[in-house]
């Protein structure tokens, strides 16, 4: 006789009821509890060699809005050729855009569609029925059964049919993937079950002064414990991946003869945009794109030449009325440009290498490649015979040492340097990434700071959380920063991929 413990004990007589896997939902609402409550008691059960266990992937799929009203109205296809029928079969493309009440990217779809699947001819301004709409009939089939089949939500296990992407890829419906827990009985149990074999009592783990007082233990069994199990080793502690990441970055860029450099961050408007001459009506500077602090906090350092020949350039540069309050405006950096901009300022004309990797801040709406908080790699050549080609072979070698592959660049525009140049890398998951923007500082940008004319300076900003997405294998940002340790154990070690 092999004894149970009650809430065990009816799981096992659910499955041999259902004679057939159950997924954990079911398997708890069949036995009158929440489906954590259950997992303890599944383990247990697994490790007796009584339920197998499956992790299965399923997708689950609801329509969208947009599937909701083609479903009562039609597709836009179908409205598209009944409304050419209508017409005898021949139309312009404008008389025909005005009166089937479709939007403009709906009509042109529709249009696509038809053409692609041979139910119509364009020539020109002019479109007619071929004739021949088996093609589209057996789609418009396809996919309004597909979308008629969907109430509620609808789970697909394996790959989607091809009706079902079709409707994906138009917007039609959402899809989300979910991992089912499928439970299933051993031949073992279900033999014990059905020969009587099996029963339920109280499994006694504590016995307390209770249990002795009223005399309950009687009725129960008592839980046996294997003292000579190990006790499992707790996992050695290691740095966060993306910290790991960040610190490597920074030991390759001081074996390239950088130093890094640090700075506030909290500052004044004049360090983070008036230096770098980015004109006081410049959208990036609106509220929507930078954290502004609302207090009576004053700017730690605003230098009188530094104000003067900002003013000065802004007016000469951009033909405006430069204002001195909009530079003293404090602010939470929205780049790192600001701390090697001040260190020009300070250190003056010479031959070196600077870089500030540091947090920023902008108002952005969180996606898999944009974040409110994220990490910045800034950086700065300064010399006399500092050119162009310095900077992109800067960009090229940094990409070899951090494994990133090739780099492919393209012209770009900044307010603070001309020429200017974006490097991407390739995210096997989201293509390509802008990770390498820069140029050579303008003359205009180093008068502000009081740097002569003889010297050149090539500046960088490398978006590095983007860079440690490519690195860490990781297809969302925001993971970067988790404190998730599945997630975090699921990002490659940044040591063994560089």
């Amino acid at each position: 006789m092999v004894v149970l413990p009650p809430l065990q004990y009816s799981i096992i007589k659910a499955l041999a009821e259902a004679n057939e896997p159950i997924d954990a939902d079911s398997l708890a609402s069949k036995v009158g509890k929440r489906t954590e409550d259950i997992m303890r008691d599944l383990e247990e059960l697994r490790a007796r060699g009584f339920v197998r266990i499956e992790h299965r992937l399923v997708t689950r799929v609801t329509l969208t809005n947009l599937g909701e009203e083609y479903l009562r109205s039609g597709l836009p296809e179908e409205r598209l050729m009944a409304r050419l029928r209508e017409l005898g079969g021949n139309a312009s493309i404008s008389e025909l855009n005005q009166s089937t009440g479709l939007s403009g990217e709906e009509f042109t779809a529709a249009l696509g569609r038809l053409r692609r699947l041979k139910a119509i001819n364009l020539s020109g301004n002019s479109i007619s029925l071929t004739g021949d709409e088996s093609e589209l009939r057996s789609y418009i089939s396809e996919l309004k059964a597909i979308l008629s089949s969907i109430r509620g939500e609808v789970e697909y296990t394996g790959e989607l049919p091809k009706p079902v992407e079709e409707a994906k890829r138009r917007g039609l419906i959402k899809v989300r993937q979910v991992r089912k827990l499928i439970v299933t009985a051993t031949q073992e149990a279900l033999n014990l079950y059905r020969v009587g074999e099996l029963t339920s009592a109280r499994v006694i783990t504590s016995l307390t002064s209770v249990d002795l007082a009223s005399g309950s233990w009687r009725g129960g069994v008592f839980k046996e414990f294997d003292l000579t199990v190990e006790v499992p080793l707790r996992p050695i502690r290691r740095k966060h991946p993306f910290t790991e990441f960040l610190n490597h970055v920074r030991d390759e860029l001081v074996a390239m003869g950088f130093e890094e450099v640090k700075d506030d961050h909290v500052d004044a408007a004049l360090w983070n945009f008036d230096t770098l001459l980015v004109p006081q009506y410049h959208p990036a500077r609106r509220e929507t794109d930078v954290f502004y602090v609302e207090n009576k906090l004053k700017p730690r350092e605003t230098p009188g030449e530094v104000m003067e020949k900002a003013s000065e350039q802004h007016e000469l540069v951009w033909s405006y009325k430069w204002s001195r309050d909009e530079a003293l405006r404090i602010l939470l950096r929205t780049h790192t440009t600001l701390v090697t901009i001040r260190q020009i300022y300070h250190r003056g004309p010479g031959e070196y290498r600077l870089f500030s990797l540091d947090r920023v801040y902008r108002p952005d709406t969180p996606d898999p490649t944009h974040f409110m908080e994220f990490h910045q790699l800034e950086g700065i050549i300064v010399g006399r015979g500092v050119t162009f080609r310095n900077l992109l072979g800067f960009f090229t070698e940094l990409a070899n040492r951090l494994r990133l592959g090739k780099v492919y660049f393209k012209p770009a525009y900044f307010p603070f340097t001309e020429p200017s140049v974006e490097g991407y890398v390739k995210h096997p998951r989201l293509g390509q990434l802008e990770v390498f923007p820069g140029g050579m500082f303008r003359p205009e940008v180093l008068r502000i700071v009081g740097l002569s004319n003889d010297y050149k300076v090539a500046a960088w900003g490398v978006g590095i959380d983007r860079l440690a997405m490519v690195v860490l294998g990781v297809d969302d940002i925001r993971t970067l920063y988790t404190n998730n340790v599945k997630e975090i154990d699921s990002m490659r070690n940044p040591i063994e991929v560089i």
